[in-house]
């Protein structure tokens, strides 16, 4: 579906960088990508690195496009929004990953009949392993739906989730890696503790948050399940599932989410 789209961004960061490295991956040619980036330096390294046109103005990226990735900053996005003009938007796919920005907010900013989705993605999308999560404005269709996941699907995993729950989406995934990396980091202290060199603790442990991960994707068995098959009787794993439970291990994790769910309400009311 998407083979043959000319596909523009508006913003040329980190992760619009990451998409490009999908797209690219997933069989489109750059010749159908055009980037609007303002700084020079990094136009110059996404058309070097990459092959695809950088330019410094929006309606460049946008007016060629049949699909166009809203990649700036939520705080700049009214200003972004507004140097489009009316005939470069009429009837287009907008798809945008800017934190916190309903899609009635850039419905209405946007030409009568431009088509909007809103897509959470995170950060291990910049290694094509990202989790996200796509939501439809009022005016996307089903095949405009299926074309946003096919392009998430190559940065990661992608699925569909009402608008209302990105909030919710931010907290747990959008966030998430940073659990994950402080996650990383205490069992490589431990590992440092009890006598393990650095690298090696390191190594271990985020090959097993890696590979443990896999067994809940590709297994589909309940997390319950799979932590019963390494919980002997008597055991070390029980020994040390008690002193996560005595430090309420689970909770703090909750708490972490709804905070940042929270905050995350609290960041889309002021945008």
């Amino acid at each position: 579906m998407l083979k043959g789209s000319k596909i523009g961004f508006v913003g040329g960061g980190n992760m619009a960088e990451a998409i490009v490295k999908g797209l690219l991956a997933g069989g489109v040619t750059a010749a159908c990508i055009t980037v609007a980036e303002p700084v020079a330096k990094r136009r110059e390294y996404l058309h070097s690195a990459y092959g695809v046109k950088a330019v410094d103005d929006n309606v460049s990226a946008v007016k060629p496009a049949d699909i166009v990735i809203l990649a700036v900053k939520p705080q700049v996005s009214a200003a972004a929004l507004r140097s489009l003009p009316e005939d470069s938007c009429a009837g287009k796919l907008f798809i945008s990953i800017m934190a916190g920005v309903p899609t009635q907010s850039i419905e209405n900013t946007l030409a009568k009949g431009a088509r909007v989705i809103r897509v959470m993605p995170n950060t291990p999308a910049l290694v094509l392993q990202a989790a996200s999560a796509i939501a439809a404005g009022s005016s996307a269709s089903a095949d405009d739906m299926d074309i946003a996941l096919e392009i998430f699907n190559l940065l990661g995993t992608a699925c569909t989730v009402e608008e209302k729950l990105l909030d919710a989406v931010t907290g747990l995934s959008g966030s998430g890696p940073a659990y994950v990396f402080t996650f990383i980091e205490a069992l490589s202290d431990a590992g440092v503790k009890n006598g393990l060199p650095r690298d090696k603790a390191t190594l271990l442990a985020a090959q097993t948050v890696l590979g443990s991960a896999r067994m809940v994707l590709e297994t589909s068995e309940h997390t319950g399940v799979l932590r019963d098959r390494v919980t002997s009787p008597g055991g070390t794993t029980i020994a040390g599932l008690h002193a996560l439970e005595q430090a309420a291990f689970r909770g703090a994790i909750m708490d972490a989410v709804d905070m940042a769910t929270k905050r995350s309400e609290e960041l889309g009311k002021k945008s």
